[in-house]
């Protein structure tokens, strides 16, 4: 027996009511779960270049990591304005949540690499010359972390608005360098080559700041706070590079050592992106540190 639609107008809408599957359901002719997220324009955004089945997926898999991208560039600017206010716990939150999504990220390799290497050959002629390499958010995402090279930016030259951005990103100081701002804000030694330094060049590490980092996290109960936000941008930087080496992975079990389609060296390429680092010093410290015991037996016993 179908159900009987009641229909009545509740702020101004007309809305609807009927018992649906045991429950009493309201919906209105004003915002729906489809207007709400653009299902419609969502779901026709995947537009294969070529007639293979095995596309579909190659498109909606990294479709699915753009919009995961978006949310944590959104993230970061967050964290920058929180850093940059002193308002630490509410960064902690976004720094937490960045963690979540790049595991989530992780393993949606496991979805492309389903996909074997007689799949992927069968379209990959139809890709041409796009890449991966051309991803601004990427982009961005990479230059809000640190990474800064603005020949990176060049094959953006021909969209106007994404190159501007790009380069305003660029120029603009990364998680890092706000960062750095916060330890000088609270009376910690940073020299003025590093923090008035052109930030669209790359990062250099320095001594000075690796030592400040060891002193931070020797003296953790006395700065809590301080070694707490360098262990969750270690953990955003340790789940980057597993993202990092999963996706060189499984390019390397689709198309093995083969150029890739913009003409990078392909896996060759993403090895060398391992090496990069958005916060050398929180690393390279590790190494100096040493147990409470020793710390004590430095200290005069008079």
């Amino acid at each position: 027996m179908t159900s009987k639609i009641k229909s009545f107008i509740e702020d101004g809408i007309e809305t609807y009511e009927a018992n649906i599957d045991g429950e009493k359901i309201i919906w209105d002719k004003g915002l729906s779960y489809s207007k709400h997220l653009q299902t419609k324009t969502l779901l026709a955004c995947q537009i294969p270049v070529s007639e293979e089945p095995e596309e579909l997926m190659f498109i909606i898999v990294h479709q699915s990591m753009e919009l995961w991208i978006k949310q944590c560039i959104h993230e970061i600017n967050l964290i920058i304005k929180f850093i940059g206010t002193n308002q630490l716990n509410r960064a902690y939150k976004s720094l937490d949540r960045i963690a979540v999504i790049l595991r989530h990220m992780i393993n949606s390799w496991e979805v492309l690499a389903t996909l074997t290497p007689n799949d992927f050959l069968t379209f990959r002629p139809y890709l041409q010359k796009a890449s991966g390499f051309q991803s601004y958010q990427y982009r961005e995402l990479e230059f809000l972390l640190g990474n800064k090279k603005k020949d990176l930016i060049l094959v953006h030259k021909d969209d106007k608005a994404v190159y501007d951005h790009l380069e305003d990103v660029l120029n603009a100081p990364s998680l890092y360098d706000v960062t750095l701002k916060l330890l000088a804000d609270r009376g910690f030694n940073i020299p003025s080559k590093i923090l008035d330094r052109d930030f669209s060049q790359a990062y250099v590490p320095a001594p000075e700041i690796e030592e400040i980092w060891r002193e931070i996290y020797s003296e953790a109960d006395n700065m809590w706070d301080l070694y707490t936000l360098g262990e969750k941008i270690t953990a955003l930087e340790y789940y980057f590079q597993e993202w990092r080496f999963k996706h060189m992975k499984t390019v390397s079990r689709v198309i093995g050592y083969k150029k890739g389609t913009a003409g990078s060296a392909g896996v060759a390429y993403l090895v060398k992106a391992l090496d990069n680092s958005f916060f050398p010093e929180l690393w390279s410290m590790r190494s100096q540190m040493t147990s409470p015991e020793d710390q004590q037996s430095d200290k005069c016993p008079i």
